[in-house]
């Protein structure tokens, strides 16, 4: 069995002449078995059934170069998941007389990588093995790219055993590469040289070539639907009377409230697999759908169908959010919050750009997610890009874009910049005052004249978009230093808003912590958890320096670690757990004076009942510290 399984896998060379008489009597008519591996016997009878002319000698012309730049940027994943295996390939191949080749699924060859030889290099010209031109087996008969992608197993093809009589002197080995999510082939990746460079172990090679690419776009696939989840379940919009699914890029369904039979049923009268593309089936109305962006990509989209008997929805109600819902996601009724939340109100319909300030993690994106929604721009696309953390390289091409060439590593075909993915949108820069310096002024002619260059370029491109920024700084401060230009800092902050901190809305805490739960509950499938008054005193207590991000990642925690439906103080972290609850302090008193009289406490127990230590760690006066304890009805004698 073994050997039979060796001889249908491998080209054998020393059985070149039985191939090529077998080949030539099939050419002439015999119909009968030829004396070859069933593969390339299935393979020649299905290009003798689609006419392909056995005399051809190279490939149909290829594409031209805008043509092959579109296909790589549709193939964008697949050219990224195979570089480091392209990379390898050009020293792995050196000297061997052979290439290495990544194609897409129709069998368009979008790279190439191995031997500079020069005899090599005109060989491939000649019959046309380039980026951009079709080896399928329509196109160019039995071949090692178009049998695998038409079987979808490996394959070797072997000079004779090529249809077309011009490619004989090749010798070819290819692997598929599939979708790891629905199996779907992708692409493939071949060896292929002169005759003279015939090796089996090219078969081992593409095979591991293919799984290193297909581990790596399980990768950037799990990432993508990480980054999905992420950003939609946080903000679906959505009710009970609504049947909702998110879908990845291609209109797989990744996560559904429901039993996804049942509501397929419903909605499609049929039971449709959940690898079919539902964006694009028939039965979907493209006002159930929202695109879900970040950054300059389309994630996915967010399906949202009425239930049977309830209201349709139209377009503008389910796809264009309206302007005066699109600032529900922001919770809270103080009164600093409010008057946030109304500024931005009146200036979202506006073109204006707009500043947010306020500290990590007050909610900015969600202010500037609300101004987009609310403005003559929400049908565009909302491009973030977050100015901390990169190089000044780096952020200038995620900025600007760049063309094919413009620097070493540079993606082939080049790429978009966010400002140009931004068109007809928004584009909300994040931490702004941490662009370069030498930066900046590019960005302001960018607003100023509405048009830029891309990195390595010279022509102008038009822009149309709306920027709100946001930062944790002091800009007008970095202005008077020097550190942020003043034009600049003038040209985004034609209006500033001010988000305030969790620590000076205390009051929303609950409001927070009961709609995160019911967030959390609905993305895990958990039951809705309740807090305990004791457990919101005690959050209540806590500074909270990572504002309302760090609120609802403690509300996750908590909601699937705790026991119960009802959460308790005990089911609280730890950094939640010691010292005093607020909850005993004396009635009539504020969140924030119950945190600040725990916290008084807590610096009294520490320091043994020293109030002049405790002041000191607190940053008051004793004399401060004194009448607050009068007031708070603490006794340092008790704590001592």
């Amino acid at each position: 069995m073994g050997e039979l399984l060796d001889r249908q896998t491998f080209s054998v060379p020393e059985h070149e002449r039985a191939v090529m008489a077998s080949w030539e009597r099939f050419m002439a008519g015999d119909n009968s078995p030829p004396n070859v591996r069933t593969v390339i016997d299935r393979s020649w009878r299905r290009c003798q059934t689609g006419a392909v002319d056995h005399r051809l000698d190279r490939a149909p012309p290829a594409l031209d170069e805008d043509g092959l730049q579109q296909l790589l940027e549709r193939s964008r994943d697949l050219v990224s998941a195979s570089e480091p295996v392209m990379a390898t390939a050009q020293d792995f191949l050196h000297e061997t007389g052979t290439v290495m080749v990544l194609t897409d699924a129709d069998g368009v060859l979008l790279c190439q990588e191995g031997d500079k030889k020069l005899a090599l290099q005109d060989a491939i010209e000649d019959i046309r093995f380039v980026p951009g031109a079709t080896w399928s087996e329509a196109a160019c008969g039995t071949n090692a790219v178009g049998t695998a992608l038409e079987t979808g197993r490996a394959v070797q093809v072997h000079g004779g055993e090529h249809f077309c009589e011009g490619i004989k002197r090749w010798t070819c080995s290819a692997s598929v590469i599939r979708d790891p999510f629905d199996g779907s082939i992708l692409g493939s990746v071949d060896v292929s040289g002169l005759r003279s460079a015939y090796s089996r172990h090219s078969m081992a090679l593409v095979a591991a070539a293919a799984s290193r690419i297909e581990n790596q776009l399980a990768q950037i696939e799990s990432e993508q639907r990480y980054r999905l989840l992420d950003r939609c379940l946080w903000e679906l919009p959505a009710g009970p009377d609504d049947h909702v699914l998110i879908l990845d890029r291609k209109g797989r369904i990744v996560r559904a409230n429901g039993d996804v039979p049942s509501m397929l049923r419903e909605l499609a009268g049929s039971d449709e697999t959940a690898t079919a593309a539902l964006d694009r089936a028939r039965w979907v109305r493209s006002d159930w759908l929202i695109p879900v962006h970040d950054g300059g990509s389309q994630l996915g989209s967010i399906l949202i169908a009425p239930k049977a008997g309830a209201p349709r929805k139209t377009r503008s109600t389910a796809r264009q959010p309206r302007p005066s819902a699109a600032f529900d996601q922001i919770i809270g009724n103080g009164s600093s919050l409010r008057a946030a939340v109304d500024k931005a109100r009146q200036v979202a319909p506006t073109d204006a750009p707009v500043m947010l300030l306020g500290e990590t993690g007050v909610g900015k994106e969600l202010f500037a997610r609300g101004l987009h929604q609310a403005s003559v721009r929400a049908d565009g696309p909302f491009i973030v890009l977050n100015c901390g953390g990169l190089s000044r390289d780096l952020l200038a091409s995620e900025l600007f874009g760049y063309i094919d060439g413009a620097f070493t590593g540079a993606r082939r075909g080049g790429m978009v910049g966010k400002i140009e993915a931004a068109a007809g949108g928004t584009l909300f820069l994040d931490e702004i005052g941490e662009m370069p310096p030498d930066l900046q002024p590019t960005l302001l002619r960018a607003l100023e004249e509405r048009e830029i260059c891309r990195l390595g370029d010279t022509k102008p491109r038009r822009v149309d978009f709306r920027l709100l920024t946001a930062t944790n700084r002091d800009l007008k401060a970095e202005t008077e230093s020097g550190r942020f230009r003043a034009d600049l800092f003038y040209r985004t902050a034609v209006v500033s808003i001010t988000v305030p901190p969790l620590r000076d809305r205390r009051d929303d805490l609950p409001a927070l912590v009961e709609h995160f739960s019911r967030q959390v509950s609905q993305r895990y499938g958990l039951p809705m958890r309740r807090f305990s008054q004791a457990a919101l005193a005690r959050l209540s207590a806590h500074d909270w320096p990572g504002n309302v991000r760090e609120l609802r990642n403690v509300v996750e925690h908590t909601t699937l670690t705790a026991p119960r439906d009802l959460v308790t103080e005990a089911d609280l972290p730890e950094d939640f757990t010691a010292g005093e609850l607020p909850s005993e302090a004396p009635e009539g008193l504020t969140p924030i004076e119950c945190a600040e009289r725990a916290a008084i406490r807590r610096a009294i127990e520490v320091n043994g009942g020293n109030v002049t230590a405790s002041a000191r760690a607190l940053g008051l006066a004793k004399s401060t510290v004194y009448a607050k304890m009068r007031r708070y009805g603490l006794d340092p004698n008790a704590m001592r």
